[in-house]
């Protein structure tokens, strides 16, 4: 949304924004990016799966979040703030932003579709926001009514800098939409009054959460005005950086200085949303030292720390990065504005490369992290997005920190400027056209020739790998197209005007990009196809969560497996060595999708879906990385085949363990209560702890019970024979913890329909750092619960429990 998209909207803009415009050609310029952007507004969707989620953005999501912030109170804020109202602020301290977002999402719907209501709406609100306007600059609702001489004052905490952020989004947004120049002022005026206060030899300081920095940018890129993009940079450089103030630490990315970070660390949209600024920076500056720690930070997350539908953020405690190969599943966090954080980044660099792995990333998780956020009713979000689910987990309506939902609406309608970017000729190399996502519709793109090229997708993705380009110059030109052939497509065709071009040797492409360089003709005709079989993906042996366990997916999608369609707890399935894989069309489900088919261990055939349209029906259970009977439970780490990979398709002749599964294995784990960042499905994952305080691990704890009775239990669906059980028991006394030994346990077994204790003389043992084993008399049963007894004042829990079979 930069030099192509300002040429876009001249013939709306009145004199005094075609000064402007003329400063952001001038911007435009100096930038060093390989690419520039091809802008949603030169693109129009035609499709069956884009254009029914923008459509429904529009008419639902947006009035639906509007309605919500008039109700909480986000809306009047402004209100009271500009003294039109009486009344305390409502609400939580950052809630400007929420509207803020909403706006910049309707400011793009208007762009694609006009809306008289909306706008009429979008210019009432504006209105309001630039009646609260202070006469210097400042504006913010929560400091306007609970007291100005604090503001500036908490920048850790208070989100002033995010909200400001969030404000220079929108007014750009709506500028470039519309002409207007009613937001874009107001935005002019703050960040004036921000560059008065904040710089060298002012005050010295970078905001808890990061936002500011990406959108000053912007604001420079629609105005010309340097004095942003060099605040852009001053919070950037003063990032890490102690001299002049104490340090935030790792949870704001303020513990080393941006160029010499390596490792992604602390809450994962604050990081998105530094590192989206900082790439900006970069390809504005040509700063290398940024670029290389955006490549290294890079490497960071996509080899050790994005989940396969390319979320991020495993923890709960600081909505936070994990350690490398920390990806648990039932307890994953993965926000939904994490993911969106990811997508900005992903688009900045492959702007900045001209490489397809961002496009890669950004496919993967705009398909998969970020739609799971959303219904298809477009009013109801998920903010969390686990990748299993005992089935208590669903989307809401909104939420009292709604920055999910309101992240979503903006996001939706901003797609179609993902799909193309431009190379300008240069010398001797003429213009190049990059392809990185497949969305039918028709885009008109500025290629440097005298009037626009106008291209046409026809496709059905990411149902079918089928896509057809019809390119339309305005006369006879030489240009190159790119087709980005995404890493997860393993063979592909292109044909030109129905006969076939030069192969597609996948080791030979540029940058991920297969070219067609020529004389191009109106009514040229590209058709690239790219096979999408189902395959099942594994994850690096480091990845504890998913030993001995597969994904499957095909194309960009990441299915999952729901208890609606198999009748089961989908958490305890088991996938043959060969499933049968067959694909099926399902028009009249959830919108139309492909369903996958495949065979289960124990012979029933399983229905997946796309883990994105998760929790639609009835609830249930729901898991995505599914156990593989034959896959080994401990590969070697170490295994140098996985160099520079998180994920690879699975080499079936790599099954080399038993078809039948064990009792352990075979069991449905089940708990009186389990803290929301463990899971229920480490009792029997198959990974031995080093001790009773190993961390590295997955594990199930009662945290935060103390001193109750609780149980574990597992389930079979047919009787299995036993003599005896092993457990490991978690104790994190030397972390200063809350967990402890069990005071006392007991071991019960399923007799009908009650439960009787195993014949076991004595107390039963409890040792710490090794396994608690007891073995008692045989019996057949259906299932097999542990009683545990807390001790007094502490919690506790298991990090394995392993079933003795009697055979």
């Amino acid at each position: 949304m930069r030099q192509v998209i300002l040429g876009m909207v001249t013939c709306g803009l009145i004199l005094g924004a075609l000064g402007t415009l003329r400063a952001a050609r001038a911007a435009e310029s100096v930038s060093p990016r390989r690419l520039t952007i091809v802008p949603f507004t030169a693109v129009h969707v035609e499709d069956e799966f884009w254009a029914p989620r923008i459509r429904t953005n529009r008419e639902r999501s947006i009035p639906h979040n509007l309605k919500w912030c008039e109700e909480t109170g986000r809306i009047s804020n402004f209100a009271k703030a500009a003294g039109l109202m009486e009344g305390k602020f409502e609400g939580i301290y950052f809630n400007d932003s929420d509207v803020y977002k909403v706006l910049e999402g309707a400011s793009y719907a208007l762009a694609q579709q006009p809306d008289p209501q909306l706008e009429k709406e979008v210019d009432r609100i504006i209105g309001l926001i630039a009646a609260a306007q202070r006469p210097d600059g400042y504006l913010n609702t929560y400091y306007t009514l609970t007291g100005l001489d604090k503001r500036w004052t908490n920048l850790p905490v208070m989100h002033e800098l995010y909200c400001a952020g969030h404000l220079f989004e929108a007014a750009v947004a709506h500028y470039r939409a519309t002409g207007k120049r009613t937001f874009l002022d107001v935005a002019i005026k703050l960040a004036d009054h921000i560059d008065s206060i904040f710089g060298p030899g002012k005050k010295y300081g970078v905001p808890g959460h990061e936002e500011i920095e990406l959108a000053l940018v912007k604001l420079y890129e629609v105005t010309g005005e340097k004095r942003y993009l060099d605040l852009a940079k001053f919070f950037i450089d003063e990032r890490g950086n102690t001299t002049h103030r104490q340090s935030y630490g790792p949870y704001c990315q303020d513990h080393l200085p941006v160029r010499q970070q390596s490792e992604i660390v602390g809450h994962a949209v604050r990081a998105m949303y530094l590192y989206s600024g900082v790439a900006d920076v970069a390809a504005y500056t040509g700063d290398p030292e940024l670029m290389a720690a955006m490549d290294r930070i890079w490497k960071d997350v996509t080899l050790r720390k994005m989940y396969i539908t390319g979320g991020i953020g495993a923890r709960h405690e600081g909505e936070a990065f994990g350690e490398a190969y920390e990806l648990p599943n039932e307890s994953a966090y993965c926000e939904t504005c994490a993911a969106i954080g990811l997508v900005l980044w992903a688009y900045r660099l492959g702007l900045m490369h001209g490489d397809a792995q961002y496009a890669d990333v950004l496919e993967r998780t705009l398909y998969n992290g970020v739609l799971s956020g959303v219904a298809l009713d477009g009013e109801h979000f998920f903010y969390v997005n686990p990748l299993a689910s005992a089935g208590d987990h669903h989307r809401q309506p909104f939420f009292g920190c709604a920055c999910c939902p309101t992240n979503v609406v903006r996001l939706i309608p901003s797609v179609p400027g993902y799909v193309y970017a431009v190379r300008p000729a240069q010398g001797d190399h003429p213009a190049e056209l990059f392809v990185n996502l497949y969305i039918g519709g028709e885009a008109k793109i500025d290629l440097g020739l005298p009037q626009p090229v106008n291209i046409r997708q026809k496709t059905r993705y990411p149902w079918d790998g089928r896509v057809e380009l019809t390119i339309s110059p305005p006369s006879e030109a030489e240009w190159t197209l790119r087709l980005r052939i995404p890493s997860w497509c393993r063979e592909a065709t292109v044909a030109v005007n129905d006969e076939p071009a030069a192969p597609v040797v996948l080791s030979q492409l540029d940058r991920g990009y297969y070219l067609v360089r020529r004389k191009w003709k109106d009514g040229d005709k590209i058709t690239l196809n790219l096979a999408m079989p189902v395959e099942r993906i594994e994850a690096h042996p480091k990845v504890l969560a998913d030993r001995g366990r597969v994904a499957v997916q095909r194309g960009p999608i990441v299915y999952c497996l729901e208890a609606v369609d198999n009748g089961f707890d989908v958490r305890s399935a088991v996938l043959a060595r060969d499933p049968q894989f067959e694909i099926e069309f399902r028009p009249d489900l959830l919108g139309g999708i492909v369903v996958i088919k495949g065979t289960a261990a124990d012979g029933r055939r399983l229905t997946f879906v796309p883990y994105h349209l998760w929790d639609h029906r009835d609830p249930g259970p729901m898991v995505v990385w599914v156990r593989q009977a034959g896959k080994p439970r401990h590969p070697d780490p170490n295994d140098p085949s996985w160099e520079g990979r998180l994920y690879r398709p699975l080499d079936p002749a790599s099954l080399t363990g038993d078809e039948t599964l064990t009792a352990t294995e075979a069991a449905r784990p089940s708990a009186s209560h389990c803290w929301r960042n463990d899971s229920v499905e480490a009792l029997n994952d198959g990974i031995e702890p080093k001790d009773s305080n190993d961390h590295s691990i997955p594990r199930f704890t009662w945290w935060d019970h103390r001193g109750t009775q609780e149980w574990v239990q597992y389930d079979w669906d047919k009787p299995v024979a036993v003599k005896g059980v092993r457990v490991y028991w978690f104790d994190d006394e030397p972390r200063g913890g809350h967990c402890r030994l069990p005071a006392s346990w007991r071991i019960l077994y399923r007799k009908g329909e009650t439960w009787v204790p195993v014949n076991v003389p004595g107390s039963l043992p409890v040792v710490k750092n090794g396994w608690s084993e007891v073995q008692f008399e045989p019996v057949e049963t259906t299932g097999l619960r542990l009683e545990v007894q807390l001790q007094p004042t502490w919690s506790g829990g298991i990090l394995e429990w392993q079933v003795i079979e009697a055979r």
